[in-house]
């Protein structure tokens, strides 16, 4: 059973920075292999949408294009933990921010992961 829990959200105004962390509780598992995992976030009133996956063999990484620059994902193997830095925050960045996991290839797609955290609020005051 995959357990994913973030913390890290809160308020912030508009050009500041946070990170999200995802813990991960991997008990069923000696070492990780073809996972990955993922970021997505949710307005209010609109669809789930991808942010950010890494492979948590390699490390490599893919961003929605529209957060290039801004966000960055990382992970550290030790700490079972995936962060999301986030830079030069927007008003429109506010939403409620999912880490998902999966064992395949690589996905953006929401459908794609079926373990999820239960989300951290993340709110840009402008």
């Amino acid at each position: 059973q995959v357990q994913l829990v973030e913390s890290g959200g809160g308020l912030v105004q508009a050009g500041g920075s946070l990170r999200l962390s995802c813990a991960t509780s991997i008990q069923t598992f000696t070492y990780f292999t073809y996972w990955h995992m993922a970021w997505f976030r949710q307005a209010s009133g609109k669809e789930r949408e991808f942010v950010a996956t890494i492979s948590w063999d390699d490390g490599s990484s893919d961003y929605a294009e529209s957060l290039k620059g801004r966000f960055t994902i990382s992970k550290d193997n030790a700490k079972k933990t995936m962060y999301l830095q986030m830079n030069s925050l927007k008003p429109e960045d506010t939403a409620v921010y999912y880490c998902a996991a999966r064992q395949g290839a690589q996905s953006t797609r929401r459908s794609g992961y079926p373990y999820w955290g239960q989300g951290t609020q993340v709110t840009v005051s402008s």
